[in-house]
């Protein structure tokens, strides 16, 4: 069984991610558990996404210290999920901060720099793409899918990338397809590239 999490804040895409990953495994005849955590989403508030890959699977949660890969569409959602990581899990990580709501209305301090090395000292095999980079060659809408791509190279999941792109093609609106297949490709080459940290 393979555990994935994704976790972000309200506006990133994080259920659209979810939905495509699940997608791509059952594409592969894989049974899929899903469920989201959205409560306040619409007002910055986390986004949490658990999908749950493999055989007989009784329950779309992921328990404490089984998820065998996080996405982290921002780093303080990423810290906030460790305890959910397996020992050997792999976190992937995106460096752009967004101040959650909370910290901004109390005039909380927010380091994100401090929180990427944080995550990288508890979690070793964490990856830390670049949210300037995805932005600069396709656009922050297409953050999403630029970290599934980053997180297909760490090759934790039951599928590989034609998979993903056959459900990019399959589940999105045409004039969505292109720009969605560079962000994946990108996602892909910025890690496997080094453009990890």
């Amino acid at each position: 069984m393979t555990n994935c999490l994704i976790a972000g804040v309200g506006g990133q895409g994080t259920v659209l991610a979810s939905k495509l990953i699940a997608a791509a495994a059952m594409k592969r005849g894989l049974e899929v558990r899903t469920t989201e955590t959205i409560g306040m989403a619409q007002r910055g508030g986390s986004v949490v996404s658990h999908i749950r890959m493999g055989s007989e699977i009784y329950s779309p949660q992921i328990p404490l210290g089984k998820a065998d890969v996080i996405i982290a569409f921002e780093p303080a959602e990423g810290a906030r999920l460790i305890p959910y990581l397996a020992p050997d899990g792999t976190m992937i990580v995106c460096d752009g901060a967004v101040q959650p709501v909370t910290s901004s209305l109390s005039g909380a301090g927010y380091d994100a720099r401090a929180i990427l090395e944080y995550l990288k000292d508890q979690v070793p095999d964490t990856a830390v793409i670049s949210a300037q980079a995805i932005s600069r060659q396709c656009g922050s809408k297409m953050l999403n899918v630029a970290l599934i791509g980053a997180a297909l190279c760490c090759g934790r999941f039951p599928f590989d990338p034609a998979d993903m792109e056959a459900v990019i093609r399959e589940k999105l609106s045409p004039r969505f397809v292109k720009p969605n297949l560079e962000a994946l490709c990108l996602g892909q080459n910025i890690c496997g590239k080094g453009g990890k940290q």
